[in-house]
């Protein structure tokens, strides 16, 4: 149930043996996650992409749409340690990253004791994570950078993989506080969970209202994961690809687009980070689908989850009904 790579240097065959094994390890993991979430291939892929690039995922959709399903299946199929908190306006940093208690021992000696919150794990939940107060809020982003967390003065070191699959509920904003950029910034990929199709929501009505409910078994180890997460960044990238990349994510800053509508419309573009989120998205994309190299096709499908939550439209371009959608796809017709 593990991949396992070697310490030492290896040749070429050998990765391209251990990246072959992977895809076909993915497939039995998005073959397991099918048997229990119903119609959601795309959300399901671009979480699974995340995970395997070692980053976080902002799931926004509507309730009842199975985002919170998902997570557990997760947690099941690929043996890691998941817990969920509920993000609510009074919800305190303390509740998620742990507080220092006053112990006294037996001879009368005080001393504090960090106990730990649920962000000590490896798959968090962040349900609804807009409707938190922002100090709550940037309390998580120490710990979705660093892996770490600041208690006390004091650091801890969180488990290794760690996670956040955090959920935003698109049409209810009244008592939310919207995310910062920064922590916005943080999130892989933004991933738009949508209504099944007609076909997928009859399969799951049968599926999940009889006497059994099929449960998930897991599939890969803490271990394995850990493994994919080194491989992916040795699949190699073409010159091509990587060029296509630097286009899109510098032609989303109105400082150096070349394209007009852009330079207008675009408030804050994409930083350096949005090109790292869209390198290591592309390899793991091409991987999920058995290929030993990223192309073109992975850069559009995956452009819009890596940019909409990093660009931000000027309130000129809002007043006049422009969508950011519109203006991601002007810069991949750009690209060829």
């Amino acid at each position: 149930m593990s991949l396992s790579l070697s310490a030492s240097p290896q040749q070429p065959s050998e990765v391209l043996a251990q990246i072959e094994a992977l895809a076909v390890r993915m497939q039995a993991v998005r073959a397991e996650l099918g048997r229990i979430i119903f119609g959601q291939q795309v959300v399901v892929e671009q979480t699974l992409i995340t995970l395997l690039c070692g980053g976080h995922v902002l799931l926004v959709g509507v309730p009842g749409l199975g985002k919170t399903k998902l997570v557990e299946t997760l947690g099941t199929v690929l043996g890691l340690i998941a817990r969920r908190v509920q993000f609510t306006p009074d919800l305190m940093p303390a509740d998620i990253l742990g507080s220092e208690v006053l112990d006294e021992d037996a001879t009368g000696r005080r001393s504090f004791r960090f106990v730990p919150g649920p962000v000590f794990c490896q798959l968090l939940m962040a349900d609804e994570i807009n409707r938190a107060s922002p100090r709550t809020q940037s309390a998580l982003l120490q710990a979705m950078q660093e892996f770490k967390v600041a208690v006390g003065g004091v650091e801890h070191a969180l488990p290794r993989p760690f996670h956040v699959l955090a959920t935003q509920n698109p049409i209810e904003q009244e008592g939310t506080y919207p995310l910062p950029e920064a922590q916005l910034d943080r999130f892989l990929l933004e991933v738009r969970v949508p209504y099944p199709d007609l076909e997928a929501e009859r399969t799951m009505l049968l599926a999940t209202t009889g006497a059994e409910v099929a449960r998930p078994v897991p599939v890969l180890s803490v271990e394995g994961l850990l493994a994919a997460q080194a491989l992916i960044r040795r699949i190699p990238v073409s010159d091509g690809v990587l060029q296509a990349i630097l286009d899109l994510v510098r032609g989303g800053r109105p400082e150096t687009a070349a394209n007009e509508t852009v330079a207008r419309h675009v408030a804050w573009g994409p930083g350096p980070r949005a090109a790292q989120a869209l390198m290591l998205a592309c390899r793991a994309r091409a991987l999920l689908d058995g290929r030993l190299a990223p192309s073109l096709d992975d850069v559009v499908a995956l452009a819009a989850p890596v940019l909409r939550h990093r660009m931000a439209l000027s309130f000129s371009a809002r007043a006049e009904g422009v969508a950011l959608a519109d203006v991601i796809a002007g810069l991949l017709e750009r690209l060829g």
